[in-house]
């Protein structure tokens, strides 16, 4: 249920509309975010109380994109409802370290709101979805269960620079970041489309890797949590060597 790492055939990330050939992450507002963004909630207008989607492993960051299959009756529900309310839910992983409460796992208090930007039925009754990262929110109270899915009262006021498209672009040792993809690829059997790699911009390849990897529940929280994209991208970058196996980077991918 997470998207699959860089590969043939995905998406292409977003370069900047005034130089389509300046893939180095030095423009952030692009075409894509700058339509992304006549869409979305001023600060203002985030609401107050959203549905929640608990589910390990699946990290949604800002800006990211994240495919899921929906058939849970109650995740259902909460597709429908979301369509008709400015098509927003949270996406938050459960706590593995607290105990289950009623039959529920106790969730993080951090997660991320996302969009509902692609949605489509299938034969059988299932939802494919794709939602947009917004914003982070920190819950504040979880409140009575909805159509069978949970909701809480979520704020945002910790994480208003994630709304900021044309922010400067953040400082990553792009090197030392490429060197660490090929070994940990290689330790886990992650295909790659290389050429993508080298072509997407820093801020969108580090928001994709940390979506992609298959780091645990909390690795990627931490990731999620990281006040800034400098330290997400140095944590991002010492868990792919950690997880490599002790394998020397090789440098850029060709």
């Amino acid at each position: 249920m997470i998207p699959r790492p860089l590969r043939d055939g995905g998406s292409s990330p977003p370069y900047c509309s005034a130089d389509p050939n300046k893939r180095d992450g030095t423009c952030r507002l692009t075409a894509e975010t700058e339509l992304m963004s006549a869409f979305l909630p001023g600060f203002d207008a985030l609401p107050p109380e959203i549905p929640i989607f608990p589910l390990s492993g699946a990290l949604l960051l800002p800006e990211g994109k994240l495919p899921l299959n929906i058939f849970e009756p109650r995740y259902l529900a909460m597709v429908e409802d979301s369509l008709s309310a400015g098509r927003l839910m949270g996406m938050i992983q459960p706590d593995p370290s607290q105990p289950r409460v009623a039959g529920e796992s106790q969730v993080f208090k951090v997660g991320c709101l996302g969009r509902l930007t692609s949605f489509s039925e299938a034969e059988d009754g299932r939802f494919l979805i794709t939602l947009t990262g917004v914003i982070r929110f920190r819950i504040t109270e979880e409140l009575a269960v909805h159509r069978g899915y949970r909701r809480v009262r979520a704020e945002y006021g910790d994480f208003g620079h994630d709304l900021v498209l044309d922010a400067p672009p953040p400082r990553i040792d792009r090197a030392e970041l490429l060197g660490a993809i090929r070994p940990y690829f290689r330790a886990h059997g992650i295909e790659a489309n290389w050429e993508a790699v080298e072509q997407t911009g820093d801020a969108m390849l580090v928001t994709t890797l940390c979506m992609v990897c298959p780091f645990d529940s909390r690795e990627k929280q931490a990731l999620l949590e990281a006040e800034e994209p400098e330290a997400r991208a140095a944590m991002l970058i010492a868990l792919m060597q950690m997880g490599s196996h002790g394998m020397a980077p090789e440098g850029r991918p060709s």
